[in-house]
């Protein structure tokens, strides 16, 4: 959830390079970072988006190195959280499980949603504060539409894909995707055709995700209690934020705790409460203020303020500025709401 976070690479990063005629060596010099990474994949988020952009860069173009790694990726590289999506019964199931076993591989996570004929699948980022190079949000959706091609034997394609960042060659993914591409969106999100989710997959393997399922199950609770009391509450808040109906007693039962627990165990970790709504609201502010399509009353509402007054005073007390002169100073433009 932070720059600290350890992130494993799978080995089939680098075998997939190497059948792009990559040298992995190549691209770890591209982005400053030691060799030794290659052979002791475990790096932080920083290392590893500088990773993905280093691939970018010798790619050349975003959309070309979007399209080209996972039709090269080999199935039987994947880590077993990856593996076992490709022999699930069927799309749906396969797509729930990435979803449910992508919270063992940070720095992203994916929320799925099936609604009238559509199932949209969207990629946020863990922290606010450092999104991963637009490269890595290609490829992550790349994957996802992929996993459906190979799991089900079928030429499945998107109903639409949203990028928040330019992309390069949009041809090259519209191709790709069979689907019109927008960019400068203000999400990152794979909208699929939601009767594609029934399809059979022909690599249902009952067996084996009889094996792995518990398996995975309990690394994945086991990997939710590495993160500090602070970061799930701070989390929590972030998601509850909008109309300013976040108090601590929802927070603690969200943590299945009561409230003197929570209070103590973020005292125990030098915080309390009032300092994490305190941090969301302002990373949040940040993050929205930072979508020219929102307007100022809108983020107020969304980090928790019913009134903007009440805004424009805690982010003057947070930036030293007002959210109009930050926005137009990071935004370089000089748009007023």
């Amino acid at each position: 959830m932070t720059s600290q976070t350890r992130i494993k690479i799978p080995a089939g990063f680098w075998t997939g390079l190497r059948q792009l005629g990559m040298n992995p060596h190549d691209v770890v010099r591209k982005a400053s970072l030691p060799l030794t990474i290659i052979n002791k994949p475990v790096v932080s988020t920083t290392q590893y988006f500088a990773i993905w952009q280093a691939y970018s860069d010798l790619i050349g173009d975003t959309a070309k190195g979007i399209m080209m790694l996972p039709t090269v990726f080999e199935t039987a590289q994947y880590p077993p959280a990856v593996l076992a999506t490709y022999h699930a019964r069927d799309y749906r199931d396969a797509l729930n499980r990435m979803v449910r076993y992508k919270q063992m591989c940070p720095p992203e996570s994916l929320c799925i949603k099936e609604e009238g004929e559509n199932c949209t699948i969207e990629l946020k980022w863990l922290s606010t504060e450092e999104a991963g190079p637009p490269i890595l949000v290609g490829v992550t959706l790349a994957f996802l539409l992929e996993l459906g091609r190979r799991g089900t034997g079928q030429p499945i394609v998107a109903k639409h894909v949203e990028f928040s960042h330019e992309m390069g060659n949009v041809q090259i993914l519209e191709e790709y995707f069979g689907c019109r591409i927008r960019v400068g969106a203000n999400c990152n999100r794979l909208t699929l055709h939601r009767r594609d989710l029934d399809r059979p997959f022909v690599s249902y393997n009952a067996e084996l995700l009889e094996i792995l399922t518990p398996v995975l199950d309990q690394s994945l609770e086991e990997q939710k209690n590495i993160y500090s009391t602070a970061e799930k509450a701070k989390w929590m808040i972030k998601r509850s934020l909008t109309g300013g109906h976040t108090d601590i007693q929802t927070i603690a039962s969200e943590l299945g705790m009561s409230n003197r627990t929570l209070q103590r165990r973020l005292a125990d970790e030098g915080t309390n409460f009032k300092q994490l709504l305190t941090q969301a609201r302002h990373e949040l502010a940040r993050e929205y203020l930072a979508d020219p399509l929102l307007d100022i009353k809108e983020v107020a509402f969304l980090v928790g303020y019913e009134d903007q007054n009440s805004f424009y005073r805690a982010f003057r007390h947070w930036e030293g500025n007002t959210p109009l002169h930050w926005r137009a100073e990071h935004l370089g433009t000089n748009r007023i709401n």
